[in-house]
């Protein structure tokens, strides 16, 4: 059985339903938690655009107050708590690797068309996982 799962997350208003989830596998495999939010890079030519010098900052520190809610709800140290920033898809798979994560979890915003067609994160963290990935359909 799973000895320590990942939950990667979003921090959309969905999340609620995959935290859920999370809470009954957790129960049922009795596995360590560890949580990771990944904020992508902003292009250098965006600061320049929006008149605001350290958004990226502000952004990081916004998925950090927002994971330690969920780490507190879901009873998850600090220490297994992981604010990255760089490209989602290599950052989950570095992370699950270094923490030695059997399962990663998250949530697919089922989407369709062009969207589908080109991939979503859930697919590509999918793909490229060296462990379990259990994706979570969120609810239309």
């Amino acid at each position: 059985m799973y000895k320590h799962i990942l939950l990667a997350t979003d921090l959309s208003d969905e999340s609620e339903y995959v935290l859920k989830k999370v809470r009954s596998m957790r129960g049922f495999t009795g596995a360590k938690l560890s949580l990771i939010h990944v904020v992508e890079p902003m292009p250098g030519y965006s600061y320049a655009y929006l008149g605001i010098e350290d958004i990226e900052g502000q952004l990081i520190e916004e998925a950090r107050t927002a994971l330690a809610k969920i780490g507190q709800s879901l009873e998850v140290d600090k220490k297994d708590q992981w604010i990255e920033v760089g490209p989602t898809k290599s950052k989950i798979h570095a992370i699950a690797a270094e923490i030695g994560a059997d399962l990663i979890i998250c949530g697919s915003h089922g989407r369709h068309g062009l969207s589908l067609l080109l991939g979503s994160t859930a697919n590509a963290i999918l793909h490229g996982a060296k462990c379990d990935v259990l994706v979570v359909r969120l609810p239309e």
